[in-house]
């Protein structure tokens, strides 16, 4: 019996893959999504409740979507942007601790390898072997400290395309049925907590939530928001046309 670990034959045999959550698309998307749907079905629901027509109801829909989309796609490219200009400020930090304290910081890391379970001798032979190298020591500690993987931060712009593209097809749901040519706001509604519901559901295969239990809570949040809409919408139509 031996104790060697499986060769490159073997881990091919076992290798597994993992959801691609990196690169800052999916909190994006799917957050986009989400809050394209719940902001206009909310606005139907508000609009229509106070009495607005379909082509009132598709003006402001449409107006929501538009605004709604660009909201999303700069408010994504500013704080991904801003987010990475921190993580960047925080590795020239540690870059300059590890330049003028080297020994300092390798004792630091053997001491985090320890504490995580790993004896006093691996965890300094670990640690030597890391500060070997500069960069990679770099690459370590902002891992180890920070979280941070350094070769994998999000793209600004990806994430505001995804939240763009995302935001635009969730707040095209609620006002398609008006766009085919028909009237009924409860139809409309109806079709748009399909969609909420959809999003939901597929947003558990990303995590070990059930596909329902996801499904429903995005529908609750969603009808939370256009019964309180549809509440202003219709206190504001009557006292108008009052």
């Amino acid at each position: 019996m031996t104790d060697d670990l499986p060769g490159p034959e073997e881990l091919a045999a076992h290798e597994h893959h993992h959801a691609d959550v990196s690169g800052g698309w999916l909190r994006a998307a799917v957050f986009g999504a989400m809050d394209g749907l719940v902001t206009n079905i909310a606005l139907v629901a508000g609009v229509g409740g106070g009495g607005g027509d379909r082509h009132t109801l598709i003006l402001t829909g449409m107006a929501g979507l538009v605004a709604g989309a660009f909201s999303m796609a700069l408010g994504e490219f500013a704080s991904v942007g801003t987010q990475n200009d921190a993580v960047a400020g925080e590795i020239a930090v540690e870059r300059e601790e590890i330049r003028t304290h080297p020994r300092a910081e390798q004792a630091e890391l053997a001491l985090m390898y320890e504490q995580m379970g790993l004896t006093r001798p691996t965890a300094e032979a670990m640690a030597r072997e890391v500060h070997a190298d500069p960069e990679l020591a770099v690459k370590v500690h902002v891992a180890q400290e920070l979280g941070v993987d350094v070769d994998e931060q999000p793209s600004p712009w990806t994430a505001a395309i995804s939240s763009f593209l995302c935001f635009a097809v969730g707040g095209l749901i609620p006002i398609i049925t008006f766009l085919l040519g028909f009237s009924s706001l409860l139809l409309a509604l109806g079709v748009g907590a399909v969609g909420l519901f959809a999003v939901g559901a597929l947003t558990a295969r990303f995590t070990t939530r059930s596909w329902l239990l996801s499904g429903l809570r995005q529908l609750g949040f969603g009808a939370i928001a256009a019964g309180a809409t549809y509440l202003v919408g219709m206190l504001i139509g009557v006292g108008i046309s009052g």
